[in-house]
């Protein structure tokens, strides 16, 4: 972690936010693969599952925003893109050739997946949280020592000045 010209606190670590696609990228994909299977199990009409998909991925979205998970826009509509690109092939390509067996297999493993990933990515970004606020509450106590010193040193010399016109 540093801190930008602007005084931003930016992270480092492979899981921060990119400007269009991260770690979490993976994350959507698989997620996308896992709404696949998921609605597949309804059996419902290929249009509506197709919409509802979208939904949920957008509606996913709107919820990070609602709890304040900082991403760019941009990203935001690729977490989207991408769990759209990996729903549409895993629904209509991969489900169908598969047997019930290899179904339930490649399910409970894109799932597995998608689930180790997220919660590696959530424990990273909870030591991300926690870093940051020991940094700024650092930050934070290293300026004000600062700031007491250059009062002091201004005081200082200030004396010194004022002695010296005295003579």
């Amino acid at each position: 972690m540093h801190k930008d010209p602007d005084g931003i606190f930016v992270r480092t670590d492979i899981w921060r936010e990119g400007e269009w696609l991260d770690l979490w990228s993976v994350v959507h994909f698989l997620s996308g693969m896992s709404v696949g299977f998921g609605l597949y199990l309804f059996h419902f009409d290929t249009r509506a599952t197709v919409v509802i998909a979208f939904i949920l991925f957008t509606a996913y979205e709107m919820w990070e925003a609602l709890v304040k998970i900082e991403e760019t826009f941009p990203n935001r509509c690729m977490d989207v893109v991408v769990g759209m690109v990996s729903f549409l092939p895993t629904y209509f390509y991969l489900i169908p050739h598969l047997t019930s067996k290899g179904f339930l297999s490649v399910f409970g493993g894109i799932l597995m997946m998608n689930l180790v990933m997220s919660g590696f990515g959530w424990r990273a970004s909870q030591k991300a949280a926690q870093l940051e606020k020991s940094v700024r509450a650092k930050y934070v106590l290293e300026r004000e020592r600062l700031m007491k010193k250059g009062k002091k040193l201004r005081r200082r010399v200030s004396k010194k000045k004022t002695d010296l016109e005295g003579i």
